[in-house]
């Protein structure tokens, strides 16, 4: 049953709202400012609560139910992060302020940063990014300022392996850099052989998912790193996916030169929504001087009865401001928060029970559904889909049914490198009856497609909204609210 609209249930002459007397003189705008064609609901305000209200109790959450989003990492967000970040120091002060008057939001800047670096092996850490794909491309213009610094105006190709995030050759293309793909070998990891053919001269770098889209850990992760660095290159971290190596492996250790955090899949942060999100990117010692301006600091260093005084640096060769102020201030409260909630064994937890689960989800699968790469995953695995005997059933399908068993889908349909993929990803914080009763649902839906195929086709059956035309959705748009008889004619 289609949900009414706020227009089906106005009715002429309610109103939810007066507006005081003007305390300022009557002013009459031009004709020319007011539309006269608006046909406003009109309601009152009870009618509009109870509407929003019960159209919200229908949107899914990670506060629901189990969200196992392969890539985008809904991960559950522990309620005393909200509690942090709303305490009237860090939610009620400015930017501009005194800095002799926010010291306190500065520490945990400049004390969240440390551990940053700590946690992923780098020299130096910007939490300036406003979200995750914003931290590419600050990483970008990094590597880029990096070889004009060094009049190496030549290198402009980025390889981007066909493994890698979806947001990785934009990122590159923003700043016009030439994208090239590179080719994954037969067990997922990055085609050594593709890669050795395409390291000259011209090389700027290499954007490396790792874990990659597929759930795995390159087996060659150093070895693609000398290859780039010989040939004069730097090498991108995409570290949205250090979820599954928190406290195990530090990605500067292997050799790479920048790399962002999605402070949302790792440490978190709230994700969906809109945002805000949060993007630091961390850099190593030769990339230092050229993170984006400023830095938070300690200007004077303190005593035992003194504290440091913490404020600005200005790196040498900056690429410049990247956002307003500092970042997203709200969001680094939260992943303070969550680091020193668990400490260093507490960190390490995290990666091995995410890989855990992933894992022990992936072999009760395997046998039912195909497995592209049979290796032991990381944080998240992909499936095919489709069976080979069953040429009508699609992932769609599979995930259109599991809405029926209030599941929330897996990502469908990436990466590209997996046909019909089924991507999913559990996390750490989910328990073995939720696991197990997903791995149950999608092994009853995999028994459905022989017997009962109209079931997954005709899925979902008893949510709010039965099966959408997706192609229709986004071929035409509509992006306005109109009164449902202007929407049928």
């Amino acid at each position: 049953m289609t949900e009414p609209t706020v227009f089906q249930l106005s009715s002429p002459g309610r109103h939810g709202f007066d507006v005081p007397a003007s305390d300022v003189p009557d002013f009459t705008l031009p004709e020319s400012f007011v539309r006269q064609d608006l046909p406003l609901p009109e309601m009152s305000e009870l009618d509009v609560v109870r509407h929003f209200t019960h159209l919200s109790q229908k949107n899914y959450a990670i506060d629901l139910g189990f969200y196992p989003l392969g890539s985008c990492t809904m991960k559950y967000n522990p309620k005393i992060n909200e509690v942090t970040s709303r305490l009237p120091g860090f939610a009620n002060t400015h930017p501009l302020q005194p800095l002799d008057t926010v010291q306190g939001n500065l520490y945990l800047m400049y004390t969240l940063q440390e551990w940053l670096k700590e946690i992923s092996g780098f020299a130096g850490v910007t939490l300036m990014p406003a979200a995750g794909a914003h931290g590419e491309l600050t990483g970008m213009l990094i590597i880029q300022k990096y070889h004009k610094d060094r009049g190496d105006l030549k290198r402009k190709r980025i390889l981007i392996p066909d493994s890698a995030h979806g947001t990785n050759p934009a990122s590159s293309a923003m700043i016009g850099m030439e994208i090239v793909p590179l080719s994954s070998d037969a067990r997922g990891n990055v085609d050594l052989e593709a890669l050795k053919a395409l390291c000259d001269e011209n090389l700027a770098g290499l954007m490396l998912t790792n874990p990659n889209t597929l759930g795995l850990f390159d087996e060659h992760v150093e070895q693609v790193i000398q290859l780039v660095h010989a040939a004069g290159g730097l090498v991108y971290g995409d570290g949205a996916n250090l979820n599954a190596l928190l406290g195990i492996v530090r990605p500067g250790d292997l050799g790479f030169d920048v790399m962002h955090f999605n402070l949302h899949k790792t440490f978190s942060t709230p994700h969906g929504g809109g945002g805000p999100g949060s993007g630091p990117v961390a850099v190593c010692q030769k990339l230092v001087d050229f993170l984006p301006d400023p830095v938070i600091s300690v200007v004077e260093a303190g005593t035992e009865e003194v504290a440091p005084l913490y404020g600005y640096a200005h790196p040498a060769k900056s690429i410049g401001r990247v956002k307003t102020y500092h970042g997203h201030f709200g969001m680094l409260v939260r992943a303070f928060t969550y680091i020193a909630m668990h400490g260093t064994d507490g960190l390490r937890d995290i990666a091995e029970k995410a890989v855990l689960n992933a894992n022990y989800m992936m072999h009760r699968l395997k046998s039912t559904y195909t497995l592209p790469y049979n290796r032991t995953c990381m944080h998240e695995f992909v499936l095919e889909g489709v069976w080979k005997d069953l040429p009508g059933i699609h992932a769609l399908d599979i995930a259109k049914r599991l809405m029926d068993y209030k599941f929330h889908p897996p990502t469908n349909y990436f990466p590209l490198i997996v046909h019909e993929a089924l991507m999913i990803e559990p996390t750490e914080t989910e328990s073995l009856d939720t696991l197990d009763a997903f791995c149950d649902a999608l092994l009853k839906i995999a028994e459905e497609a022989r017997t009962q195929p109209e079931l997954l086709h005709d899925a979902p059956h008893n949510t709010p909204v039965r099966r959408c035309d997706e192609l229709k959705a986004a071929k035409d748009l509509v992006l306005c609210c109109y009164p449902l008889e202007e929407l049928q004619k």
